[in-house]
């Protein structure tokens, strides 16, 4: 902490992963060791490295930036201080409680301004104004003029202001707006979670402007014309309205403007049933183009993009063309989405931005352009996903991205090399928001009463809290990042090599474990200060192949393993070292993440909707079990805790958390004492609040606190106290 407080947490990263050692650095080091104690003779004994190349201490990679370095993962440390909990906490949880910090976040009810997006999304324009959704802060932004550079919103809709981000289902609130359509009289906007569409009959000119119109039905996945569920995407040019209609596997279409509340589609389209999971609209009023993250054209269920070369004009028209990304690979595919120019040209973004000169008539139409991709050299990395969006204003043409910025081209782009020229939320146009403000990515946490562990698939690293923090937003001591860069060409676009996606972790004692993919790396001794593993398993341990790694966990006699790929649970005596082979290898249907307190073993079944307990002194000769919950008890749980008697389950896709006051009463069939994230025991919706949940996926409970990371759609890690 010392020499990260003389020259900077990031300065004392890149010196332990290869940076080279400049003279500058010797001085505040060597007053660091002094205050440690070490005699000033010795200090000035030692030789200074005055060739500039980096000498053999632990942690410094080769000078040549093309060779792989020794050490493969970087450490920073941002050596930002945070107020510190007590850890004195008694009782225990009630239902529907608040909670007290949100880290990986700016706190509850705050955006953190109105440049600081979470999630941007749907993008759209009349040709002079800018709308964009900022989905996480459940708000829209408006730019009265499409901005040129840095500039802020003018109006807000959804909050009063630019700095709250609370959900709600009044017309002037939203939950989740994903999509935005405007003709610069009307507005529509799909409110996602709220499973509604709002619309402005006269464009909105003041913060939290009420809408006019609200179309909503019923929300269930039978396609209907009066069925909205989980509307992703929307189009409109004023006399024709077309949403996706997401989990009702639908598109609807209103031929003429809706003009009255719920009023019904006229026309339905389901792409022959198709259609999967319809997100993103596109159209110029002459076509109609829908993008489509689990499209069964081919008989399956892959991304892709139907087209409607003309507007559909009657009821399950079918659709003329099923196009791929041109660009991406089958195992990473993207849908497409964008926009129109003046002149007709099409522009849409997915695995990177494609121009085609008019809309493609088959599916294999190649794109006039496509800007070179992150994959590639001289590439550019637009961090696409969910959420991307693209609107073209005149010239410009704005793209959303997965790092919370807005980036921009002040010109359709001429050339696959061109770069974007400016970034709205962003320092420039390679800046990532969520990595500056530390806003992690299906956090896992583990904690042990003292520090707090947390690691993100997402970002592929492992965040370290030294002191249990008691603010929200506090920022971490340590960062992990299990990745290197052959140069700074490949680190501007993410070219990653050898990274490590951590899916579950496990804390006992002074070991601590991460575990994702065919990836296992274990510290005996905490990772407080930057140390780096002792272990390193890729591809297997000993003569145990490692696939696709879902669970890990530890206890005073055991270490155990999920491979979901491999239908098992791996247990081993001790710590394995790649010597020792598993004591058993419990056979388990898609296992899950992984908790033991030495005298139960929670291994979660996702898929099953329930939570399989093991008795640890029967594991080695008998693979029995007691399933806690089933379908319409759990939905789609990703993780379970047990701890101090208790038990924690995670209930995903209900969004809340089932807490047992004492195991034995789940064993025995009874239900949850406590559910935390809902309003009472009928509540699933998930919402961004103190006392609401988001997909809680990981829980860790340290005897004192219950922290509950969110996933996928969500970033926050939320912290609960027994009420006492």
């Amino acid at each position: 902490q010392c020499i990260a407080d003389q020259i900077g947490g990031t300065r004392l990263g890149a010196l332990r992963t290869g940076t080279q050692i400049e003279g500058y650095d010797h001085d505040p080091a060597a007053q660091c060791l002094f205050q440690f104690g070490v005699p000033a003779a010795e200090l000035s004994s030692q030789e200074p490295n005055v060739s500039g190349t980096p000498t053999d201490a632990p942690g410094l990679g080769p000078v040549n930036e093309t060779e792989e370095p020794t050490n493969t993962i970087a450490v920073s440390y941002p050596s930002k201080s945070y107020e510190t909990a007590s850890g004195a906490t008694s009782g225990f949880f009630e239902s529907a409680q608040d909670g007290d910090i949100a880290l990986s976040s700016f706190g509850f009810n705050n955006s953190g301004g109105s440049l600081v997006f979470s999630k941007p999304s749907g993008l759209a324009s009349d040709g002079t104004r800018l709308v964009m959704t900022d989905v996480s802060n459940n708000r829209v932004l408006v730019w009265n003029t499409a901005p040129s550079g840095n500039q802020a919103p003018d109006i807000v809709l959804g909050q009063q202001n630019f700095t709250t981000n609370a959900s709600g289902t009044g017309r002037g609130q939203m939950n989740w707006p994903v999509s935005a359509s405007t003709d610069g009289t009307r507005l529509a906007i799909t409110d996602t979670l709220n499973n509604r569409i709002l619309i402005w009959t006269s464009f909105p000119t003041t913060n939290g402007q009420p809408a006019d119109l609200v179309l909503e039905g019923a929300s269930n996945p039978n396609p209907s014309k009066s069925t909205i569920s989980w509307p992703w995407g929307v189009w409109t040019d004023g006399e024709k309205l077309v949403v996706a209609s997401t989990q009702s596997a639908s598109v609807l279409v209103w031929s003429n403007f809706p003009t009255v509340d719920n009023q019904p589609a006229d026309l339905l389209l389901t792409g022959s049933g198709h259609l999967g999971t319809p997100r993103h609209v596109t159209s110029d009023g002459n076509s109609l183009i829908v993008g489509d993250h689990n499209a069964g054209a081919f008989g399956g269920s892959e991304p892709g993009t139907f087209v409607w070369t003309s507007f559909p004009t009657i009821d399950e028209q079918p659709y003329d063309v099923f196009m791929r990304d041109p660009l991406s690979d089958g195992a990473s595919s993207y849908w497409l989405r964008g926009d129109f120019t003046d002149d007709g040209r099409l522009i849409v973004v997915g695995y990177t931005l494609h121009v085609w000169d008019s809309v493609p008539q088959s599916s294999t139409r190649q794109p006039d352009l496509s800007i070179t991709g992150q994959g590639e050299t001289g590439g550019y990395d637009f961090r696409g996903g969910d959420f991307g969006g693209l609107a073209v204003v005149g010239d410009r043409v704005y793209i959303t991205t997965m790092a919370n910025t807005l980036i921009a081209y002040s010109a359709v782009p001429t050339s696959p090399t061109q770069k974007p020229d400016f970034v709205i939320g962003g320092t420039d146009i390679y800046s990532d928001s969520r990595e500056e403000n530390f806003l992690l990515g299906n956090p896992v946490p583990a904690s042990n009463g003292t520090s707090l562990f947390v690691t993100s698939d997402g970002d592929g690293k492992l965040y370290v809290w030294t002191s249990l923090p008691d603010e929200s937003g506090a920022v971490p001591d340590v960062v992990y990042h299990f990745c290197w860069y052959l140069n700074e060409e490949t680190k501007l676009r993410h070219q990653c090599e050898g990274p490590a996606s951590p899916w579950d972790n496990a804390l006992h004692s002074t070991t601590f474990a991460l575990a994702g993919k065919d990836r296992v790396l274990i510290w005996t001794d905490l990772p407080l200060t930057g140390n780096l593993p002792d272990y390193d398993f890729e591809g297997s341990i000993g003569n145990i192949p490692l696939h696709d790694l879902s669970g890990v966990a530890i206890d005073d006699r055991y270490f155990y393993l999920a491979d979901t790929a491999a239908n098992a649970v791996h247990v081993w005596e001790g710590t394995p070292d790649g010597s020792t082979e598993p004591v058993v290898s419990l056979s388990v249907n898609q296992p899950r993440r992984l908790s033991s307190d030495g005298t139960y073993l929670a291994v979660t079944d996702t898929f099953g909707h329930s939570v399989k307990i093991f008795t640890v002194d029967q594991i080695a000769t008998t693979q029995s079990f007691t399933t806690v919950g089933g379908t319409g008890v759990f939905n789609l749980p990703e993780g379970a805790t047990l701890s101090d008697g208790h038990l924690f389950v995670a209930d995903t896709g209900f969004n809340r958390v089932a807490v047992w006051e004492d195991v034995e009463e789940a064993l025995s069939g009874n239900p949850a004492d406590v559910i935390l994230g809902a309003s009472d025991r009928t509540d699933t919706r998930a919402e961004i609040g103190r006392n609401q949940l988001f997909m809680p996926a990981a829980i860790s409970f340290d005897g004192s606190y219950l922290w509950v990371g969110e996933f996928k759609f969500s970033d926050r890690l939320i912290r609960y106290s027994p009420t006492g």
